[in-house]
């Protein structure tokens, strides 16, 4: 069953993904529409924190928000993560996967 990694939520959308961290450099690698989820690789190490503000600060960057607008609903420490986005589906769907 496919499932959308964006839903619609009052003030803006959640965004279900499924990071990679310690990768080369910070980017959006695919879908995964089997777990529903935007696959993103973070250059970043999962010790700290850092891999977390590395995705939050490329969130941010990509949909042209400040950092504090992005929050993790869930998943702070797991690979899967829902993020509340302060923009709608249809502004997080063009300018995060170009569609």
């Amino acid at each position: 069953m496919k499932k959308d990694h964006l839903r619609p939520r009052e003030g803006g959308c959640s965004l279900t993904l499924d990071v990679s961290p310690g990768a080369s450099r910070t980017e959006i690698s695919g879908v995964n529409e089997w777990r529903g989820a935007l696959q993103v690789r973070v250059a970043a190490e999962p010790r700290e924190g850092a891999a977390n503000e590395e995705l939050i600060r490329f969130l941010a960057e990509r949909l042209g928000v400040p950092r504090r607008a992005i929050t993790i609903e869930r998943g702070a420490t797991s690979s899967l993560k829902v993020v509340s986005l302060p923009v709608d589906v249809a502004t997080a769907r063009k300018l995060l996967e170009g569609t």
